[in-house]
């Protein structure tokens, strides 16, 4: 069963196509990349997703709610952890997870059960009265996901997760990722420039680039059809788009990108 479900999606600034016109499916349980440069209109899709944007045409379903129609459906459905730091740092992480029970409505009665879970999921048990601002990066990130599972929702959106994590940051936070999917039969969608990230856990990749879709399929699918022996996922990017990965983006997406990598240590 498909999840996630986009028809003919399009994002207009002014005369600026940001997205255009895309349409791909995400079955349930499915790890699905997003893979393009800053600027290939891959933020842009996700807030359309999560309805922080208004699309200017098309539509999605999330769980079969309509993105156009029925908002509240679409949130309640779905996690998201967005590029920039979601948590308050100046709570603990306990405090933080709370509060997220409190906004997603969780029965008072199954509000700390669901808290001391996500804890002990997220092996923070014993931060759970630290200030998070204490926490590394790697901390930092698995505490946004723990937030955006709180509600244990069908799909999570994830944009850039692990942009300015250590690669040992990085596999922990998907090692949880990956167990949330094997517990609860989580969707995962998430964005990401990190050629080697997308081709190691996704089950599909979205190669994006200038607002359109230049192909989706697996990593191995699309690397042979470039005919090349040994080719990489950045190889089928190439020859898919015509472009080398770095060759897009603007000065405002890489700034926003750094910065958020510097926040994240």
């Amino acid at each position: 069963m498909d999840i996630i479900e986009v028809d003919g999606l399009t994002k207009r600034f002014g005369d600026f196509t940001a997205v255009d016109g895309i349409s791909f499916r995400v079955g349930g349980g499915e790890i699905f990349g997003f893979l393009g440069p800053n600027g290939a209109g891959k933020s842009t899709t996700i807030k359309m997703l999560i309805t922080l944007l208004k699309p200017t045409s098309g539509t999605a379903l999330i769980d079969g709610h309509d993105i156009n129609r029925d908002s509240s459906g679409v949130r309640n459905a779905i996690g998201y952890v967005p590029q920039m730091i979601s948590v308050d740092g100046t709570l603990t992480a306990y405090e933080n997870l709370m509060l997220m029970a409190r906004l997603y409505d969780i029965p008072r009665t199954e509000q700390k059960e669901r808290v001391l879970e996500m804890l002990s999921f997220l092996n923070l048990e014993d931060h759970a009265d630290s200030l998070v601002r204490t926490f590394s990066g790697g901390m930092v990130r698995k505490m946004e996901v723990g937030q955006a599972m709180i509600h244990r929702p069908k799909a999570l959106l994830l944009d850039e997760p692990t942009t300015g994590l250590d690669p040992v940051a990085r596999n922990s936070v998907w090692e949880h990722l990956f167990e949330l999917r094997e517990k609860f039969g989580t969707t995962i969608f998430f964005s990401t420039h990190n050629m080697e990230e997308a081709d190691e856990v996704s089950d599909r990749v979205a190669v994006m680039n200038r607002g359109k879709i230049a192909a989706i399929g697996g990593a191995e699918e699309l690397k042979g059809k470039t005919g090349k022996p040994g080719a990489t996922l950045e190889d089928a990017f190439i020859f898919f788009t015509g472009s080398k990965l770095q060759e897009t983006g603007n000065f405002r997406e890489i700034r926003r990108a750094r910065k958020t990598e510097g926040r994240l240590g």
